[in-house]
């Protein structure tokens, strides 16, 4: 088998920065497996966008009863058709249970915030607001945003909890959230503000990478080394339709991708 780098080409083609199924506990496991039939009996086409547990630790914290499961459409660099009643990135509550349910906007999010969180002092209430922006920020994805919540700014004062998440990777901006906080610690109300911009999108940049013209050759690359790792989609389906030597600049340009880390 042919080798790019010291690397056997099958190992370098499948790489991965999700975690492997085998180190998800049973619980988490069942949910997205849930979550994967639900979708795949919407008749979109079975196995059909990604599917994988929110993990981070003010969810788990927040919502110790359910499993918070996304789901995203990939949208670059054609749009998908997405079931009726999903979007492009999806947040399903998932119960030991295996009940699902669909949280579908950021109205509904704050009923089930409201309905299963309550915030008893300051602790609970950043918590929470941890958990808000780590789930909020899914109603702007598009899969190539990276954000990170500012744990260590947030306030918490007169019955409110404010806080922001920025984005890190795939543009820049950052999405702003208060949480009101009611007498019995139940979430009251929840504003939002977001400024966020997009930077590159694939569109044919991997197909550009022997462009005869090399300012055309030099901005594609720029483009995907910018997207890094959220572009693996993408960048694995045109390498699935390349051949020879665009195959092997395709290579050795998700080798560099896979080296940055990002």
């Amino acid at each position: 088998m042919r080798s790019i780098l010291g690397l056997p080409a099958a190992i370098f083609v499948i790489a991965s920065t999700t975690m492997p199924a085998s180190a998800q506990p049973p619980d988490v496991k069942d949910a997205v497996a849930a979550v994967r039939k639900h979708i795949d009996a919407m008749q979109f086409g079975k196995d059909a966008g990604e599917v994988v547990a929110q993990s981070a630790l003010a969810v788990k914290k927040t919502f110790p009863a359910h499993v918070m499961v996304l789901g995203r459409f990939r949208q670059f660099p054609v749009a998908r058709i997405m079931p009726e009643g999903l979007q492009s990135s999806n947040i399903f509550a998932v119960t030991k249970d295996g009940k699902i349910e669909h949280l579908k906007d950021a109205k509904t999010l704050e009923k089930f915030f409201r309905t299963h969180d309550k915030m008893a002092d300051d602790a609970a209430a950043k918590r929470a607001l941890a958990a808000w922006l780590t789930l909020s920020q899914e109603f702007r994805q598009d899969g190539m945003f990276k954000f990170e919540v500012m744990e260590k700014e947030f306030i918490v004062k007169d019955g409110k909890a404010i806080g922001r998440a920025v984005v890190m990777q795939g543009g820049n901006g950052e999405l702003r959230a208060e949480l009101t906080i009611g007498k019995d610690g139940v979430l009251a109300s929840t504003t939002e503000k977001a400024a966020i911009r997009p930077g590159p999108r694939p569109i044919c940049q991997a197909t550009k990478l022997l462009d005869a013209d090399p300012i055309v050759r030099r901005m594609a690359e720029q483009d995907l080394l910018i997207m890094g790792l959220s572009a693996r989609g993408y960048i694995m389906e045109q390498r699935d339709r390349a051949n020879g030597d665009l195959r092997l600049a395709i290579d050795r340009l998700w080798l560099r991708i896979q080296k940055n880390g990002w």
